[in-house]
């Protein structure tokens, strides 16, 4: 028998109740007077004045800003390097390894990955002297090892679907291969760029675990900052932050979203 169209409807808003009511609930007491986050004391933004003045949150902000997007502009060009030699080339020497050092990364536990990538970033300091240190630079190699194969899995099914006709109408007119990847590839293969560098952008900037092991004390990130001031009591600036990213993300899905349905429009302008 199949389900009810209202059990569905109920199973489904539930889901996303579950989902958005703490995230609204957050942003609501965002503008509590009281400094008890569970308690109403009325309307008030001083909480924003006093984020601006805290500069440990900022500074953590701004780091965690800055690592997630190195990571995803690094995550991309790895990550599509090696969609394209998955799709592109289907028989060569070391597919099968590389494949699964692609997909690995999916499925292994962060704690291991944490703990691997802190071994070997210890080894390397001992025996070149580089790291001096783990920060920022030890970071954004730990968040990239794992991005990329989420921005290879997105560009791979994309690669895959690709109407191949194209680039070889290209080919046979003259046009080099680079000329045709750049003018003909890349455009058609945009949409799933961006959305691979929204989800490394995302994946940098949540990460606690990993960036738990392989951080030094000069590179303290937001999440980890948020992590040590939860358990000792939830601050209303944190809600305060957590308002402002909530707003600058819906901002930027927004305007991708609008990107790609530009772009798809396009494209189907083009192709009628």
């Amino acid at each position: 028998m199949k389900p009810r169209l209202p059990l569905l409807i109920s199973i489904l808003l539930f889901g996303y109740a579950f989902l958005y009511i703490p995230i609204v609930s957050l942003i609501v007491y965002s503008f509590n007077e009281s400094r008890l986050v569970t308690v109403w004391g009325g309307f008030s933004t001083k909480w924003y004045g006093e984020l601006l003045q805290n500069e440990q949150l900022l500074g953590a902000a701004w780091l965690s800003i800055r690592i997630a997007a190195l990571t995803a502009s690094l995550a991309v060009v790895l990550g599509t390097l090696a969609a394209l030699a998955l799709v592109r080339f289907r028989r060569f020497r070391g597919r099968g390894s590389l494949e699964v050092m692609v997909t690995a990364p999916l499925v292994m536990p962060e704690v291991i990955i944490g703990l691997s990538l802190l071994l070997l970033f210890v080894a390397l300091e001992t025996l070149t002297g580089w790291p001096a240190g783990r920060g920022m630079d030890t970071i954004v190699i730990a968040h990239t090892t794992f991005a990329m194969a989420y921005v290879a899995v997105v560009v791979q099914s994309r690669l895959a679907h690709m109407d191949l006709s194209l680039e070889e109408a290209a080919l046979d007119l003259g046009a080099r291969p680079l000329k045709v990847f750049f003018t003909i590839t890349l455009p058609i293969i945009a949409p799933s760029l961006v959305a691979g560098w929204l989800l490394a952008f995302t994946l940098s900037l949540d990460d606690l675990v990993v960036a738990s092991f392989v951080s030094g004390p000069g590179a303290t990130t937001l999440p980890m900052v948020v992590y040590s001031s939860v358990r000792l009591g939830v601050s209303p600036e944190i809600n305060a932050l957590a308002t402002i990213i909530v707003g600058l993300v819906s901002v930027a899905v927004l305007i991708a979203g609008g990107l790609l349905w530009r772009q798809e429009r396009r494209n189907r302008l083009s192709a009628d």
